[in-house]
């Protein structure tokens, strides 16, 4: 059974910076290698909105206009890990970020296959 767990939340001022990382369980090396990694983020009343892909290999990324030039999206694949570094946080940034494992670089949640339970993260003004 593949599971996808979060860490690395918290709460941060804006302007700070925080680190998130996605550990997957259930997976060899190599199936884990063979699926693009996302994050996703959900704040209150809102729907899940795409924030970052990276593609199998680690060397293809896209990011959402909202995050891009702030947020880098990262892979270990000898490690089953993923981060997710985010800097000059805004109060806006604030949700639950999910961790998803899936293909085709989608950016819509339909297009994952599997999900994290999700981290926190709260910026404040």
């Amino acid at each position: 059974q593949v599971q996808l767990v979060e860490s690395g939340g918290g709460r941060v001022q804006a302007g700070g910076s925080l680190r998130l990382s996605c550990l997957v369980f259930g997976q060899t090396f190599k199936d884990f290698g063979s699926y693009d990694m996302a994050w996703f983020r959900q704040a209150p009343g809102k729907e899940r909105e795409f924030v970052a892909v990276i593609d199998w290999t680690g060397g293809g990324t896209r990011y959402a206009d909202s995050v891009k030039g702030r947020f880098i999206i990262s892979r270990d694949n000898g490690k089953n890990l993923v981060t997710l570094q985010m800097n000059s946080l805004k109060p806006e940034d604030t949700a639950v970020y999910y961790c998803a494992s899936g293909t085709l670089m989608g950016v819509t949640p339909q297009q994952y296959t599997y999900w994290g339970r999700g981290t926190q993260v709260t910026v404040s003004s």
